[in-house]
């Protein structure tokens, strides 16, 4: 990845971030996380990797904010300098659930090692 594209990610991420955090009224129970942007190439087009917890409601953060994008956007033109600005599209994080999994596994492994020394 170029050293431009990890600017453009950071900056992004920085600013859809302060977007979110400023102009969305999430429930109280709701933990909506940014946790990545990753820009294009040709900075065409930019996923903003979106993280729910509770997992069951991220269908719908998701399409809520793939439903105010124009608005988010807005903001970003007129916040950034850079041209192009790429479009945004917010997508469901996946990392953090896999993450989750292996970490999971490992304490079951580590449990198992366990009881075999004690055996």
């Amino acid at each position: 990845m170029s050293n431009r594209i990890e600017k453009v990610n950071s900056l992004l991420q920085h600013e859809i971030g302060k977007i979110l955090l400023k102009d969305f009224a999430f429930s109280p129970e709701i933990l909506v996380t940014l946790t990545r942007v990753d820009t294009s190439a040709n900075l065409i087009e930019t996923k903003a990797y979106i993280s729910v917890f509770p997992e069951e409601k991220s269908e719908g953060i998701i399409r809520a904010l793939n439903k105010s994008v124009y608005d988010i956007q807005y903001k970003i033109n007129r916040t950034l300098r850079m041209r192009p600005i790429p479009k945004i599209k917010f997508i469901k994080e996946t990392e953090i659930a896999k993450a989750a999994k292996i970490e999971e596994l490992l304490v079951k492994a580590g449990e198992e090692t366990n009881i075999e020394k004690k055996s």
